[in-house]
This record gives C-alpha cells, sequence and structure tokens, in this order.
C-alpha cells in the first residue's frame, strides 16, 4: 500500500485507454504487460549498442496479457514481431505501437489486435527488474541446457549463461539474461518465440519466490524497488486485489500466439498470425 505511491505515474492518456474492470477478488479482468527495454545510463544493460536510455521511443519487448481475477489465471505472450495495424500508422511490428506511441498507442494496437478490452495495464521497466529480483532474495527456474551469451558475452560486456539442465536458484541479472535469450548453442530450438516463454516461467517463480516463508522478511526492500520496476494505473488496493487473485488463480502454464515466421521487404523478419490463430488464441485465455 505505501509503496504503490511510489511508482512512476501512467500517463493520464493510457489511463483513458482502458476500459472499466471489475473487482479481481470475484470477476476476471484482462491485464496488459509491457516489458520495455529501456536501459539504465550506468551499470548492467548500460553499455548495450542500440540501448534506449528513456522510455519515449523503446519498443515493447515483452507483450503479455494476463486474464486473472475470479478464480482464473491466464496468460497469452504475442510475439514482438508479430506484424498488426499500428492505428493511424498502417502495418508494422506489433511492439512498434509503444515505440511510436508509448502506453496509449500500444493498448490501442492491442485491443485492435485481439478484440479484447484491456482492463488494467503493467509497464515493467527491464531495466531496473535484477535488483527487484535480488530484493526477494532470487529466484528457482526450471531449465534445459543453455550456454547463451547476450550482448556479445560477459568478455564484451554482455552476460553469459550456462546452465545444466534442472533447477536453477537465479539472482537478479541471471533471470534477465535468460528471459533474454534468443539464441542458445546448446539447444538451437530456443528463439524469440520460446523467450516469451522463459519470461512466464519467471513471472510463475517471482510468484512462487513472493509467497515462501523466506521471502517475508525480504518484504520491505521488495517493496522499495517493486516501484522501481513498474507503471500502472493500479493503486495500492487494486494491486492487493491482483496478487490475491493470481494467488487463488495459481500459477498458469506458458502460452504464446501461435505464428509463422515470415520476411517483409520493409519490415525485415517477421511473425504472422492467421485471424483464426489471433481468434483461438484469445478464447483460451478467456475460457481455458
Amino acid at each position: 500500500m505505501i509503496s504503490s505511491g511510489d511508482q512512476t505515474p501512467l500517463p493520464a492518456a493510457a489511463v483513458a485507454e482502458l476500459s472499466p474492470g471489475g473487482n479481481m477478488l470475484t470477476s476476471a479482468n484482462t491485464v496488459l504487460i509491457l516489458g520495455i527495454d529501456e536501459r539504465p545510463l550506468t551499470g548492467p544493460n548500460s553499455k548495450e549498442p542500440g540501448a534506449d536510455h528513456s522510455e519515449a521511443g523503446s519498443n515493447s519487448d515483452t507483450i503479455m496479457l494476463w486474464r486473472v481475477g475470479g478464480g482464473t489465471s491466464r496468460r497469452l505472450s504475442i510475439p514482438r514481431d508479430t506484424v498488426a495495424n499500428i492505428p493511424g500508422h498502417g502495418l508494422a511490428k506489433i511492439n512498434d505501437g509503444f515505440a511510436i506511441g508509448e502506453a496509449p498507442l500500444a493498448i490501442k494496437t492491442i485491443e485492435d489486435f485481439t478484440g479484447l478490452q484491456i482492463n488494467h495495464v503493467i509497464i515493467v521497466n527491464l531495466g531496473a527488474f535484477p535488483p527487484f529480483i535480488d530484493a526477494i532474495g532470487g529466484i528457482n527456474v526450471a531449465t534445459g541446457k543453455v550456454c547463451a551469451q547476450i550482448s556479445g558475452g560477459a568478455a564484451k560486456g554482455g552476460f553469459t549463461l550456462n546452465l545444466n539442465p534442472g533447477v536453477h536458484h537465479m539472482d537478479g541479472i541471471e533471470a534477465l539474461t535468460y528471459a533474454r535469450i534468443r539464441e542458445n548453442p546448446c539447444d538451437p530450438a530456443d528463439s524469440d518465440l520460446t523467450r516469451v516463454l522463459h519470461q512466464q516461467e519467471i513471472l510463475n517463480a517471482i510468484g512462487a519466490q513472493l509467497h515462501s516463508p523466506s521471502t517475508f522478511l525480504r518484504l520491505p526492500w521488495a517493496s522499495w524497488q517493486a516501484p522501481k520496476v513498474l507503471q500502472s494505473d493500479m493503486g495500492g488496493l487494486t494491486l492487493m486485489s491482483l496478487f490475491a487473485a493470481a494467488e487463488m488463480g495459481g500459477s498458469p502454464p506458458p502460452a504464446r500466439l501461435t505464428t509463422t515466421a515470415a520476411y517483409s521487404p520493409t519490415l525485415g523478419d517477421i511473425q504472422e498470425a492467421s485471424p483464426s490463430a489471433v481468434k483461438s488464441a484469445v478464447a483460451t485465455l478467456l475460457n481455458g
């Protein structure tokens, strides 16, 4: 309740795009989660080539819909390179909605693309993500074989992650690195598409860690870091109902929109989703 007052306010124009939602303790709401690629000015992630250091112009590298409330908890990730109509701008990659018009246009784009009404939005600052993970004591994530490098690997100022198959206790940097894996020589199946599933695994792991007895004494530190990680239209009471609803609904299995890889002369490498695939994914998100 106290720390929620310290989060960066969501712009009024973005709040105006949202549809009213019910009490999440008794009814399901649709929450849009956007992970933006803003990087800090110093420290980890700060020297990555092409990194944005402010929200304006950042891409939404993570786009996730969460249907939560009334005992329901289901998620759907949308690959960031999926082609969609950006209202007023034509066809582009769906994450360009945020890059062009920030949260208000991102909300419009995803509502048009899915046909859903979005009740709440959470914008996650990936640059501030590691301190939050560290504040809750790290997370446990089950992985396959991982030998991945991000931004050139540790030797070039980036990150290197080497893991054997099994459950691993990750600190903040390791969790962020795992969430950003697109290429994994030890598992060629890893790609930009499996990355969104890794991100859902991390969300489930955060939920499990927050409800573990060992985290109780860390809650003051977690509360201090959480507002630096996210922006939301939700105040303290609504966030409390969201956390309670998430606990009631449990940890959903990772799910993503089915897409097909393609190439566009103007957009480059893209992902295409058929209308039937979008309709099916949305129906599953809403109804299970």
